[in-house]
């Protein structure tokens, strides 16, 4: 043991004579303290607060200020700050508010950043939402009551504005051109603990977590509090908010995503101009496209989105997409999984006249549509058809239908199909319910019930065969393995 640390000074010598790839990969390390000193000056920590009756009603807790607490205890600022004494512990110690007059206590702490100079900020959704009270503190210590100048839900970026001028800001980059394996920093206020700076790299980019956006996921540690701090690349730039972690703890376990910075800036632009953000919508209810339901419809690959259902009187009803039909591209954009869909037709102005191509009964259609706007609220699925008389299931699917009275018909807006009475065998095994409405056998659409038994007479044994069944007000595509 004590030959082998005699020798480690040499083979330190000669790993730096022969180990150029080591020497290349220290010189190059980022210069982080340099990096901070440059932008730290803009990013902020935002406190919220509301008011106490407010957060009782949330269902928020009001724990007790810890009684005999000195205020030489190290944990007597974090109690006095997060959990604030209750109306019955004394004047003293709580700085109690005027009497009858709804106590204001914290409700959340977060991060932001400075993107210009008269004191626009920007943070997370969440960070402010349900906030009477938005303080933004400078790392300089200055304390800044904010003003919410608009907030969008499906992003999860708000937008606030500080009164002054000169504030310092941090320049926005592209994060189109951030390479996974690149350094990057995020700097917030965990815990509470403001000014934490860490870094890590870009572990994939695209993710999907099946939010609105595409996500750029790090190794960067973040924690609650984190969250509407900036992502920064090496460059001093913003690429990204910080917004979610995946946890099993409710602590940071490796994973973090960012909110690409670009899509964040075109949301507070819209947020700056008219307080809200406009999207577009075409009016589809979609899913992904499986393997399973590829190949038997004679698609060569799983990309597209599977419309499950089509609004009644929207853009996609009247530019004549069906239920089943599969969106492959739309304005010109391919559409490789679901949701592609909806951020790409979120981002389209409406009133634009787009091309949207699907593949229906195994063949390529194109369809011209008009965009619409996007409404504040959405209507709720009727419930499922009730059956009334079994029917009979022994055919190779297991399953028995009926006719579909014209009149369900009319409130599923489906053109025909078959009412499921009866699910047996392979059809349960796949996941099918009474009351389903079958609609399409493979690429065939089932009109009637001797349409359905003849369609099923002709399904090869060896190969599953996919059913387009209505569920409610949407529709899925069923894989099948005939008996």
């Amino acid at each position: 043991m004590r030959l082998l640390f005699s020798m480690l000074p040499a083979l330190f010598a000669a790993s730096l004579l022969f180990g150029g790839g080591s020497v290349q990969a220290r010189t190059t390390l980022p210069e982080f303290p340099d990096l901070v000193e440059r932008v730290g000056p803009a990013v902020v920590n935002i406190r919220t607060t509301a008011r106490a009756n407010r957060l009782a009603a949330r269902g928020m807790p009001d724990f007790p200020f810890p009684e005999g607490l000195d205020e030489d205890d190290p944990f007597f600022e974090f109690f006095r700050r997060f959990f604030p004494p209750r109306e019955d512990q004394g004047p003293e110690r709580r700085g109690a508010p005027a009497p009858g007059e709804g106590r204001q206590v914290p409700r959340g702490v977060g991060s932001g950043f400075i993107i210009s100079a008269d004191g626009y900020v920007l943070t997370n959704h969440h960070v402010v939402d349900g906030a009477e009270q938005i303080l933004v503190t400078l790392t300089d210590k200055r304390e800044h009551k904010a003003r919410l100048i608009g907030s969008d839900k499906r992003t999860d970026v708000a937008l606030v504005k500080i009164e002054g001028e000169g504030f310092p800001t941090i320049a926005i980059g592209d994060p189109k051109k951030l390479r996974v394996g690149e350094w990057v920093l995020a700097i917030g206020s965990p815990f509470g603990l403001e000014n934490t700076v860490t870094a890590g790299i870009v572990s994939a980019k695209g993710r999907d977590t099946g939010d609105y956006l595409p996500f750029i996921q790090t190794d960067v540690a973040v924690n609650p509090g984190n969250s509407g701090g900036p992502l920064i690349n090496m460059s001093g730039e913003v690429v990204g908010i910080n917004s979610q972690i995946y946890s099993r703890t409710g602590g940071f376990m490796g994973i973090s995503f960012a909110i690409p910075v670009d899509e964040v800036m075109n949301v507070a632009d819209q947020l700056r101009a008219t307080g809200r953000v406009v999207r577009g919508r075409i009016g589809v209810g979609i899913a992904d496209v499986t393997k399973e339901v590829a190949e038997p419809l004679g698609l060569p690959n799983d990309d597209g989105a599977l419309v499950r259902s089509v609004s009644a009187d929207g853009p996609a009803e009247e530019g004549g997409v069906q239920v089943g039909d599969i969106i492959l591209s739309f304005n010109g954009r391919e559409i490789t999984k679901a949701s592609d869909l909806p951020r790409i037709v979120g981002g389209t102005r409406p009133g634009s006249e787009v091309q949207m191509e699907v593949w229906r009964r195994g063949e390529r259609v194109s369809l011209t549509l008009t965009v619409g706007e996007m409404p504040a609220d959405t209507a709720q699925a009727p419930e499922p058809p009730q059956p009334d008389q079994p029917a009979d299931a022994s055919n190779a699917l297991g399953l028995g239908v009926t006719r579909l009275d014209p009149e369900r018909a009319r409130e599923l807006r489906v053109r025909s199909g078959v009412l499921i009475e009866v699910v047996e065998g392979p059809a349960a095994a796949a996941g099918l319910r009474e009351g389903d409405v079958l609609l399409a056998i493979n690429n065939n659409e089932v009109e009637s019930v001797p349409k359905f038994n003849a369609l099923v007479a002709k399904l090869p044994r060896d190969k599953a065969a996919v059913l387009l069944v209505q569920r409610g007000d949407s529709a899925q595509y069923i894989p099948v393995e005939p008996r």
